[in-house]
């Protein structure tokens, strides 16, 4: 695999905040709903609404975003190409798990259902 030291540095950099809108808009052109958006956002992390405003006001970086999670144990269920990369394949923690939110918010646009998105049990 190619060096990715800069692109995992500029990922860990990046405020919440600033991709956040980009996560809305997808959603809601794909007729799904900011109430879903923050399901999949606190089963991934932990992280209330409350806590979510917080952090968007605080523009906090993607490194302190993961850093302060608590990662859901299922997280590393969440497989696949987003962005170009295998998750799978992906070493650095912080963008790993940069990758899996995308990944989620991914599925959620292409309207999956929210009991797959969250890898429920059948």
């Amino acid at each position: 695999m190619k060096d990715t030291s800069h692109h995992d540095e500029r990922i860990a950099k990046m405020s919440f905040a600033s991709v956040y809108p980009h996560y809305v808009s997808r959603l809601e052109r794909n007729g799904r709903t900011v109430e879903e958006l923050h399901q999949v956002i606190e089963w991934l992390t932990g992280y209330t609404t409350k806590q979510l405003q917080e952090i968007i006001d605080n523009k906090v970086n993607f490194e302190t975003f993961f850093k302060n999670a608590t990662l859901n144990p299922n997280a590393n269920l969440i497989k696949g190409v987003i962005c170009g990369y295998r998750i799978e394949d992906i070493t650095n923690k912080t963008t790993r798990e940069c990758r899996y939110l995308d990944k989620l918010v991914d599925e959620l646009a292409k309207g999956r259902k929210m009991d797959k998105i969250l890898r429920q049990p059948k």
